[in-house]
């Protein structure tokens, strides 16, 4: 049962950033707190309600291809796919010109992570789609923005990126793709694989933008250019026309993300794929890299949002699991107590703070690159994708991998749901680049390239923050500085050794990815000591939230129950969640839990007891009970999951560590 965390999203956006920066720009003058809190919520009950439920569908059906080379996506994605279309979630980015909502990539980045966490494989659409919209607002003509951007930004088309090809991966140099000019359009002809979303059955068409070489042009990445080549051919009104020559001719059977379909395309099995140029010829490679570069963000996105979703998953199994007495514990006891469980858990939190925190900066500083034309921006978001990337990635396989590791061995079983997050995260850190290849981007174009210029004044600013939390009251900060300090000496050595062994490229490659590593944890380390700067801040001015009391007396005003403004209300000895789907907790209820305690305790040579709370509800019954009975256990039945999550969510933070 997946909740998005909307209330640590909330804290980062509106206070490990500047957001009144970002709002002075002109593309996001309408950006504020009002409008962050408002698409979070819708997203994520969309993530909950929509793409969830289809989630497991998705992974043991996954996408199938037809003998006609068409592609059935599996159970439940096609009304999904109709309610995000309908309710206008897929021109998040778009510019409002082209029927988009225009909003920055800090917004945006939260809501990928949301829905990632809920259903990856349907998601991957989305992201695909998304940076094809970012590639042709920088790169394509004012004609193809105004024909193309408002259908992808509607949902009724969707975009792939298709680079790879059997014997082209990562040397792009080598692609052997042919594009013909005929007739105000080109022909292409070749074979392409590894697409995500390549054919399927969402949308009425799909736009590939593809990498092709023209008969004279020069060898090598020189001689690369892209082109927008569609499904089906569109008229010159916008509307779909006849099936232009591209055809499927397989998906793969993949390890993870089994619904999101992988395909092999083939370009002009007959007479040729009709193509249109995206800029000038030759200049291909570098118009990709701007759908790449936004993909490669995403994707680190994607390591954050498996990850949570892997440690909600592992922590609700930790706390209903009981096995073994716990060092200092007692029989009864669930697992969570068990000091490793423990750990492997605190852990698995702490870093994804870190990874949302690095995401989310990372985020803003894409939108103030891209607004302020600011040097300082630009070096900044430049140096963050790589690490971003790389660690974001690599860190969720170790915590989807740890999260399994809670489950014991029905973490090996399927049944219970967890390995599914761990097969689909062990993608992310080969797709868009492997972490290798992020590696070498931040060794020798990152930092090399200027002479470390760019990265030692990134680590001086931070090490400015750093003396400036040593003088804090608070020890904790104190110690955390400490801490922080040495590492960025470290750091500053490491920069000046691999730019002094430069002219031998092999050594400072061979450490490129220890050093991405290293770097990764360097900024997860400064987003924290941001956080814990931010929070005592907050803490010592926290007498009265002016927000959340403008907030109530509005709801008030309308007749809205305080229980569903805050989403809280307290019965016996916790506080239940409730919103829409369950009803609030009664006082009067109360006297039920009494009768039955007093019952329980009037049983001779009974000390164990098994509760079954039908309708539940909020749960607060079976909850109230349990907590009171040692050894005691319930089951909860309703007709609503919606309830059933309620109450999932409530005795996880009852019991939170």
């Amino acid at each position: 049962m997946y909740e998005a965390p909307i209330k640590d999203l909330n804290f980062v956006i509106k206070n490990i950033i500047d957001l009144k920066k970002l709002s002075e720009v002109d593309d996001y003058k309408e950006f504020s707190d009002d409008l962050v809190e408002a698409v979070l919520e819708e997203a994520g009950k969309i993530a909950t309600e929509v793409l969830d439920p289809c989630n497991l569908s998705g992974d043991h059906e996954g996408s199938k291809r037809q003998d006609d080379g068409k592609v059935v996506t599996p159970k439940g994605y096609k009304e999904a796919y109709e309610s995000l279309r309908d309710g206008g979630w897929f021109g998040l980015e778009a510019k409002e010109k082209f029927g988009g909502q225009q909003i920055p990539v800090t917004l945006s980045a939260a809501v990928n992570e949301i829905w990632h966490s809920s259903n990856m494989s349907f998601a991957l659409c989305h992201l695909l789609t998304q940076g094809l919209i970012y590639a042709l607002q920088k790169s394509a003509s004012e004609d193809q923005q105004n024909f193309y951007i408002p259908k992808l930004a509607s949902g009724h088309w969707t975009g792939t990126m298709n680079l790879t090809e059997p014997q082209s991966g990562t040397d792009l140099s080598t692609i052997k793709t042919k594009a013909i000019k005929e007739n105000g359009h080109y022909k292409i002809f070749g074979q392409k694989i590894y697409i995500t979303y390549g054919e399927h059955d969402l949308s009425e068409n799909i736009v590939h933008l593809v990498l092709a070489r023209t008969p004279d042009a020069p060898e090598g990445n020189k001689g690369i250019s892209v082109f927008l080549v569609p499904k089906f051919v569109p008229n010159d009104d916008g509307t779909v026309g006849n099936k232009n020559d591209v055809t499927c001719l397989s998906i793969e059977k993949k390890l993870g993300v089994k619904g999101s379909p992988t395909a092999v395309l083939q370009f002009g099995e007959k007479d040729g794929a009709i193509g249109y140029l995206v800029g000038e010829e030759n200049q291909g490679l570098n118009i990709m890299f701007e759908m790449m570069n936004h993909a490669r963000f995403s994707v680190g996105v994607q390591g954050l949002a498996v990850s949570e979703r892997a440690y909600q998953q592992s922590k609700m199994y930790a706390f209903d699991r009981v096995q073994g007495i716990p060092i200092d514990g007692k029989k009864g006891d669930p697992i969570i107590n068990h000091p490793d469980v423990l750990r492997l858990s605190s852990t698995m939190k702490s870093e994804i703070e870190a990874m949302r925190a690095l995401a989310i900066y990372g985020a803003f500083s894409l939108d103030m690159s891209k607004s302020s034309n600011s040097e300082y921006w630009e070096t900044k978001s430049s140096l963050m994708i790589p690490i971003i990337k790389g660690w974001l990635t690599e860190r969720s396989l170790e915590i989807t991998s740890n999260a399994l590791q809670i489950h014991g061995g029905m973490g090996f079983i399927e049944e219970t749901g967890i390995a599914q997050h761990y097969r689909d995260a062990r993608i992310l850190p080969i797709y868009e680049g492997t972490t290798a290849i992020q590696a070498n981007d931040l060794v020798f174009r990152k930092t090399i390239r200027d002479n470390g210029k760019g990265i030692l004044e990134l680590i001086n600013e931070i090490k400015d923050e750093t003396k400036e939390s040593l003088n804090s009251e608070n020890s904790k900060i104190k110690e955390l500085s400490k801490k922080m300090s040495s590492s960025l000496s470290s750091a500053e050595k490491v920069v000046e050794h691999i730019v002094s062994v430069s002219n031998n490229k092999k050594r400072p490659a061979v450490s490129g990815v220890n050093y991405l590593m290293m770097l990764g944890y360097i900024f997860g380390g400064w987003m924290m000591m941001k956080t814990a700067n931010k929070s005592i801040e907050l803490k010592d001015n926290s007498e009265i939230d002016k927000d959340l009391i403008n907030k109530i007396l509005k709801e008030r005003i309308k007749g809205k129950p305080l229980a569903k403004i805050i989403n809280e209300k307290g019965f016996w000895k916790n506080i239940f969640y409730t919103d829409d789907y369950t009803l609030d907790p009664r006082a009067d209820s109360e006297i039920l839990v009494e009768h039955i305690l007093n019952d329980c305790t009037q049983i001779k040579n009974k000390k164990k007891f098994n509760f079954l709370d039908l309708c539940c509800g909020t749960g607060c019954l079976g909850i109230s009970i349990i907590d009171e009975l040692e050894n005691s256990f319930c089951d909860f039945i309703d007709i609503s999951k919606k309830a059933l999550n309620a109450v999932s969510y409530t005795h996880l933070r009852a019991h939170e560590t």
